[in-house]
This record gives C-alpha cells, sequence and structure tokens, in this order.
C-alpha cells in the first residue's frame, strides 16, 4: 500500500465526517453576510458625506483582510480537528494496529495521511478564498494586487497549522491535539498583533515579541504576508504612521528567506512525528 493510496483514503475518509459539513456550513454563511456588507459600502454616507466608490474600495481591502482571517481561523479548526482523529484517533480505536499489521511502513502510512490532509486543507483554503474574492470583486469591483500569493500563503499556513497538529496527535489524544494546535494559532496571531503594537510605539522589547513568535510557529508570519498581497497598496500611505498597530494591514512582503525557513520548520515538524509515531506503542 503507497502513501498516495493512503492519500486518497484519508481524503475519503475526511469527506465523511461531520467536520465537513460544518466547514461548509460556516463558509456559506461568511460568504452570504460579506457579500451583503460589502454591497452596502459604495453610497454609504460617511463623516465626509456619501463614501465615493474609491473610498469603498479602501474599506473592502481592510474588510476582506478581516474576513480572510475568518476563512484561516475555519480552516485552523478545520484541519486541526481532522488531523487528530488521524493518528491518535485510529490508535486509540484499534484501527492503526489492523493497518500496520500488513508489510506497511509507519512512515509511508504517516505520508500517505499528511498529504491527503494538506491537500484537503489547502483545496478548502484556496476554494474559499477564491469566492470571496469574487465576491469583493463583483459587490465593490475590487480586485487584490497578488491574489494567487494570498491564496497560495494562506494555503501554507494551513499546511503548517496542519503539520503540527499530526504532531501532537501522535503523542495526546485526538481532541487534545486539536485544542492545543488551535490555542497556539490563536497565541501566535496575538503575539502578532502586541508584536506590531510595540513596533508602533517604538518599544523593540515587545515588538520582539511577535518576531520570536512568527519564528517559532510560522502561521502568523504567512498570514501576514497573505494581509499584504490581499490589500490595496494605497491602505498603508492612508493609514499614515503606527499602521503596525492595526491586526488586519502588513507593510512589507514575506522575504524569500522567511519563506524558506517556513519549510524549513514544516519538514523537521514532520520528521519529528514520523519519530514520535515510529515509537509509538500501538
Amino acid at each position: 500500500m503507497t502513501a498516495l493510496t493512503i492519500a486518497g483514503l484519508t481524503l475519503r475518509e475526511a469527506a465523511r465526517r461531520r467536520v465537513i459539513w460544518a466547514l461548509l456550513v460556516l463558509t456559506v454563511v461568511l460568504l452570504v453576510l460579506s457579500a451583503w456588507g460589502f454591497s452596502r459600502l459604495v453610497g454609504l454616507d460617511s463623516e465626509l458625506g456619501t463614501m465615493t466608490s474609491g473610498e469603498a474600495r479602501l474599506v473592502a481591502s481592510l474588510l476582506l483582510n478581516l474576513i480572510m482571517f475568518g476563512m484561516s481561523l475555519i480552516a485552523a479548526i478545520g484541519t486541526a480537528f481532522l488531523a487528530g482523529p488521524t493518528l491518535a484517533g485510529e490508535v486509540e480505536s484499534g484501527q492503526a494496529l489492523a493497518l500496520l499489521a500488513r508489510p506497511v511502513r509507519r512512515s509511508s502510512v504517516l505520508l500517505g495521511k499528511w498529504l491527503g490532509l494538506v491537500t484537503f486543507g489547502c483545496g478548502y483554503v484556496v476554494l474559499a478564498g477564491l469566492a470571496q474574492i469574487l465576491v469583493v470583486r463583483g459587490t465593490v469591483g475590487y480586485w487584490p494586487p497578488a491574489p494567487a500569493a494570498g491564496l497560495a500563503l494562506l494555503a501554507a499556513e494551513t499546511v503548517v497549522l496542519l503539520t503540527l497538529a499530526l504532531l501532537l496527535s501522535s503523542v495526546v489524544s485526538a481532541m487534545a491535539s486539536g485544542i492545543v494546535a488551535v490555542g497556539l494559532f490563536g497565541a501566535t496571531w496575538v503575539a502578532g498583533v502586541v508584536g506590531g503594537i510595540g513596533g508602533a510605539l517604538g518599544n523593540e522589547g515587545v515588538e520582539r515579541v511577535g518576531t520570536v513568535s512568527r519564528v517559532l510557529l510560522p502561521t502568523d508570519g504567512l498570514w501576514r504576508g497573505a494581509m499584504n498581497a490581499f490589500q490595496d497598496p494605497i491602505a498603508l500611505p492612508q493609514m499614515g504612521p503606527g499602521e503596525g498597530g492595526f491586526p488586519f494591514l502588513s507593510d512589507a512582503p514575506l522575504t524569500p528567506a522567511y519563506l524558506a525557513w517556513a519549510a524549513v520548520w514544516v519538514a523537521m515538524i514532520w520528521g519529528l512525528t514520523a519519530l514520535s509515531f515510529q515509537r509509538r506503542d500501538i
């Protein structure tokens, strides 16, 4: 049994779980609400008079980042609670013992499950994110400067969190692994916001909190790169100094070095997961 076969079985099993339906419902609700909200922007009264189409595009740029964060949060919760049962759940139920009793390497099983979950998670993020971008395009006329790069970074963020959840599921129970993974995702995002506020205030010590958190867990760093790809280029000049304290604006695209570090991080965590799964009693 090859890794690709196991990946296909993992996708089929994921499609049968209720988490899929929960993700679908949440996504549809978010798309419908955002479509209604964006349609109300043009012609909306502001302090300076009726909002022009240009002002609506600027606001839409900021709101798009906010909604995309909601999408990434839905993806984080979904993938974390799908990854947990993939290892821990099957070990606890005895299904893993039936599979590994055959001449199948544990590393192949792990790789197949990881590939299946990555396919599902990335597919969800790309399709849901593209649908949201089309909603904004149809209602306000705003198109992000680099939508493909932004969606790719959101997919990479999902891969990072999914890989972490798999590592946790090789050590603790399925429920605990999902809770810890989502908790770390949220904590890293909060640390990034705190670091941004520190940078805006010129406090290097507080700013370092965000920098260190983005190195330890690259989800927030990849998210900030996605925001930069989605936001209107004129958003930063319009916001003025101190924009680093605003949680849904990013001042610069990601560097190749950071992208390389994210790839190395995923490889290291996957390697630790393989080592942990290899040593686990089944």
